[in-house]
């Protein structure tokens, strides 16, 4: 198995937030090279030695960077597209500096690593209704069945994801027609297309990273989506009060965020502004151990869950308010 190495630049300050949020995607073990460590040790008057390696001394100089790896899976380019989307949004609220937040990619070439996934990426069915189709692939559909095409690049979501195809799942069961939608953190763009492939009469989708909302486009058009039925917008609602009360002031009938917990949480009360009385509130995302956490935030703004389902060891649920 192939293994791409990937470097975080942040601060000292900022490596434990850091690592909190690669342990919520999944990340488990981590490598820290922290130039203040060093200076640190160099300092310990009860340290004494008599050589130092020129290559150790670099340290003293090197960048803030927090490390791990990623297999060369399709759940491992599924991981690094969702860290690549949600760590635009870490600095959000957050009072202390956490750098430039850049990824790199080692052992393979970025744009090697760009295109790898495509090997592993086939035909998903989600339902008798509906079957994500990479863009390069035709498939034979069952009568009545929708495909949505989907060339992601490096948005999250490919269907592949358990977050996504629990999101996938619960708009198969729940979408009824002609509704408004509003995707929050639409990534690839797939959980809007697939909600107006289901019979949703318009979708707005909000997300704060230029690539996703161009590649989103992208995926729309490939799905002959046209602007009147999905509206894009690059933003970030969390910051920004006039994006937000434009949200509010046309309320939808269903909210999708297929996110992390600690923005749904961050959200909690925008999604009240935003839902229609009786509307339903689709979140995904989440680790299984923050489920509960994240469920007595939305029940204290006001929510009902009706249901809740989960895929090795990742939450997604249905509310109503």
């Amino acid at each position: 198995m192939n293994w791409a190495e990937i470097a975080i630049k942040t601060t000292t300050q900022g490596i434990e937030i850091v690592n909190g949020f690669l342990m919520a995607h999944g990340v488990s073990c981590v490598m820290i090279e922290d130039a203040a460590d060093f200076q640190n040790f160099l300092n310990d008057t009860t340290v004494y030695w008599d050589y130092v390696d020129e290559k150790l001394m670099e340290m003293a100089h090197c960048d803030t960077k927090v490390k791990f790896y990623l297999s060369d899976t399709p759940q491992g380019h599924e991981t690094m597209a969702q860290i690549q989307s949600d760590i635009t949004r870490l600095q959000d609220g957050c009072e202390v500096d956490l750098g430039e937040l850049s990824i790199e990619i080692g052992y393979k070439e970025q744009e090697e690593w760009e295109t790898a996934w495509q090997k592993y990426y086939h035909p998903i069915e989600i339902s008798d209704r509906l079957i994500i189709v990479p863009e390069w692939e035709q498939v034979e559909l069952k009568p009545g069945q929708k495909e949505l095409r989907l060339n992601p690049g490096m948005a999250f979501g490919t269907g592949g994801h358990n977050t996504t195809r629990l999101c996938l799942g619960i708009l198969d069961e729940q979408m009824p027609a002609g509704i408004s939608v509003l995707d929050m953190g639409c990534g690839s763009g797939i959980l809007s297309i697939a909600a107006l492939l289901l019979g949703a009469g318009e979708v707005t989708a909000v997300d704060i990273d230029q690539l996703a909302t161009k590649i989103a486009r992208e995926n729309a058009d490939l799905n002959h989506v046209g602007k009147e039925n999905l509206t894009i917008i690059c933003g970030n609602v969390l910051d920004d009060e006039e994006l937000a009360g434009r949200l509010a002031a046309k309320p939808v009938d269903m909210i999708v965020a297929n996110i992390v917990a600690d923005v749904i949480i961050g959200m909690a009360p925008l999604f009240v502004r935003c839902l229609k009385k009786g509307g339903r509130l689709i979140v995904s995302g989440i680790i299984s151990e923050r489920a509960e956490e994240v469920l007595s935030v939305l029940r204290e703004n006001g929510f009902t869950v009706t249901e809740q389902k989960d895929d090795n060891d990742w939450c997604a649920a249905c509310l109503t308010i």
